[in-house]
């Protein structure tokens, strides 16, 4: 069972407000300027540091609304930290239900959502949705809190079904190994990719308790004047004896009533994956299940490009633009990067990189 997730426990504890038996990323000392350490970590965040400022300026760009509503994922600062949180429904007048939102992929278990491309922009600090951590939160002026990303109706009862599965601990034939993403089903309706199960003695246990304790620290206590039926369970009870509509419509509900639009969003759902509802007699199965890999045409080709360590963040995105070069990975423990060479010039892109003097090395995948 693989222990080197990233980033350490010592380092989430750290930064979650907890002491640690390890140093914070604050008290480690960055490299001397010049040095070959540094200009190799420069490197190595080249790109990276590139992706993360675009989909924060895609987020800033879209300027989301102040307004609470389902689906909506906000960020709060709570005692100096920043914290995520995904609104699931407005229980109470301004008590909300949600669940904890974070970034750390590497400790996804199977009930952890990973948001996706299709659901950006968002804040990538907040592109985990803990299911498993729910969290009653109330909206007042003295809380600052920003809404950072926005999910789809269909987005959101995907979210609830794996929720759902947790809430009724369901059974799922998948392996209990830490590190792993893939694409699952859920319900028998909805895709998502998600981690694995905790194992025995699993380090994610530890990680799943640090986010509980920051979830309970958020946490607004419930009133006692809230109305009873707010704090059931998003489960309905048709869901345990198989009834799928109910249990659909149980997953597209933003509140107590489904809109005449969800109502609609979610026939055609339904439609869409008919074949997945053909056997109402047969046992809903949860795959687990590698992306499928797609198809290159032959007028693409990848490489694994190294950067030189001097290299600067301008000249290598010219460089990449200038070839018809895009990064679909990376890096490696080489410190290589994957790109693919799209177009009928994907020759002359390679001999282009090859040549380059930014370039250290260019080899096949």
């Amino acid at each position: 069972m693989p222990t080197d997730l990233w980033p350490p426990l010592s380092l989430i504890r750290s930064t979650l407000g907890r002491s640690g038996d390890g140093p914070a990323a604050a008290d480690i000392p960055a490299p001397a300027a010049g040095t070959a350490a540094a200009r190799s970590f420069d490197a190595s965040l080249l790109l990276p540091l590139t992706e993360l400022a675009r989909r924060r300026e895609a987020v800033a760009e879209r300027a989301f609304p102040a307004r609470w509503m389902p689906g909506r994922l906000i960020s709060v600062l709570h005692d100096g930290r920043l914290l995520g949180v995904l609104l699931d429904k407005c229980l109470h007048g301004k008590l909300w239900r949600g669940w904890m939102a974070a970034s750390e992929a590497d400790w996804a278990s199977a009930y952890d959502v990973l948001l996706e491309p299709g659901d950006e922009p968002f804040e990538p600090m907040f592109g985990l949705i803990q299911t498993w951590n729910v969290v009653n939160i109330e909206q007042r002026p003295q809380l600052c809190a920003r809404v950072l990303g926005e999910l789809s109706a269909t987005r959101l009862a995907a979210v609830r079904a794996v929720h759902d599965e947790w809430a009724v601990q369901q059974p799922l034939p998948i392996s209990p190994e830490p590190g792993r993403i893939a694409l699952r089903t859920t319900g028998g309706v909805f895709t998502v990719l998600s981690g694995t199960p905790l194992g025995v003695d699993d380090p994610r246990a530890d990680y799943q308790t640090l986010y509980l304790e920051a979830a309970t620290r958020l946490a607004t206590p419930l009133h006692a004047s809230t109305e009873p039926g707010a704090l059931t369970p998003a489960v309905p009870v048709a869901a345990a004896r198989g009834d799928w509509w109910s249990r659909l419509m149980g997953w597209f509900r933003a509140d107590r009533v489904v809109r005449p639009a969800l109502a609609l969003l979610a026939l055609v759902v339904v439609v869409q994956n008919v074949a997945l509802l053909r056997s109402a007699d047969e046992p809903e199965e949860v795959l687990f299940r590698t992306l499928p890999a797609p198809a290159t045409p032959a007028a693409q080709t990848q490489v694994l490009l190294r950067w030189k360590p001097a290299t600067g963040m301008a000249d290598a995105q010219s460089l990449l633009a200038a070839a018809g070069a895009e990064v679909i990975g990376g890096p490696d423990a080489q410190g290589r990067w994957r790109l693919r060479l799209a177009g009928g010039d994907a020759v002359q892109g390679r001999a282009l990189l090859v040549n380059s003097p930014l370039v250290e090395s260019v080899a096949p995948p």
